[in-house]
């Protein structure tokens, strides 16, 4: 009996596979605890309808990535923390701080999860910040550190 894979499941396949399996197999384990539904006609064009429709948000998410990067490319966020004694930062700039002074400075919407500090910005100056905006997308953001 075939059967699509409504999740992924160890040793039978991924969600969306279509397996080949024993009609006791089927009967008694997959289609009663809903892990799969026999590969139908109307079962398979859902299948390939699902899959066109998820093709289609996937490069819409990749084309408002690859915008936003490009928007990202030519600005500079300037990030203000105290100084301590003889001039050095008090501190260190976090993730949470760039997104925000982003999201002021030049009003875009930044998960701070998806920057990445290649170390903690512990001293005034410039650095490169990269932000993955997609897994196919990274963007370079200039982030100033100035006294406050």
């Amino acid at each position: 009996m075939k059967i699509i894979l409504l999740q992924d499941e160890k040793k039978l396949g991924k969600k969306g596979d279509i397996i080949e399996a024993s009609d006791g197999y089927a009967r008694n384990y997959i289609l009663p605890k809903k892990i799969g539904v026999e590969a139908t006609p109307k079962n398979m064009n859902d299948l390939k309808l699902k899959r066109a429709n998820d093709a289609k948000v996937a490069q819409e998410q990749l084309d408002a990535a690859k915008a936003l990067a490009e928007e990202l490319a030519g600005k500079q966020v300037i990030v203000k923390i105290k100084a301590g004694e003889g001039g050095k930062a008090f501190g260190s700039v976090s993730t949470k701080e760039i997104a925000a002074a982003v999201k002021e400075q030049h009003n875009l919407e930044i998960d701070k999860k998806k920057i990445q500090l290649p170390e903690a910005l512990k001293n005034f100056g410039s650095y490169e910040v990269s932000v993955k905006l997609h897994p196919q997308v990274t963007a370079k953001l200039p982030v100033k550190v100035v006294e406050a």
